[in-house]
């Protein structure tokens, strides 16, 4: 099965306990699962992970590349801040898709910018967490 890797920035570890009416009550463990199950039914291997660390997350990418055939991230506030994650997703070879569990364009005007999406083939926001189920199915759509 072709390996996926799902990778969550900072903050994401709060889900579900961090500002609920605007993210949710679902935790990133509850994402983790979904993603996981659902993976499985598309035929897809799925490695989910999450850090608060910029460096981690570059780290997290730097190992997709050697296992990985597609990245999904959410890099959360390194959306709009990261060249580093931008580097290192462009040393990966294979189809990126960015998630946004909010509407980026509909929040504070620093949010509208993303440098992930100068390297992603595609981007999903405002879905809430339904945003990585509809990645998963993008991303076995580009991969058969």
């Amino acid at each position: 099965m072709p390996a996926i890797h799902i990778l969550n920035g900072p903050n994401l570890n709060l889900l579900g306990q961090r500002e609920p009416a605007l993210y949710g009550h679902e935790t990133l463990a509850d994402v983790a699962a979904a993603c996981t199950d659902f993976g499985a039914e598309l035929g897809l291997d799925v490695v989910f992970a999450q850090s608060n660390h910029e460096g981690e997350i570059v780290t997290q990418i730097h190992a997709a590349r050697n296992s990985a055939q597609g990245v999904i991230i959410n890099a959360g506030a390194y959306t709009h801040t990261s060249v580093a994650i931008l580097d290192a997703l462009h040393a990966f070879e294979g189809p990126v898709i960015e998630v946004h569990i909010t509407n980026i364009h509909r929040r504070e005007s620093f949010r509208h910018h993303s440098y992930i999406s100068q390297r992603a083939d595609a981007m999903i926001a405002g879905c809430g967490t339904q945003g990585y189920l509809l990645a998963l199915r993008h991303m076995a759509h580009r991969l058969s």
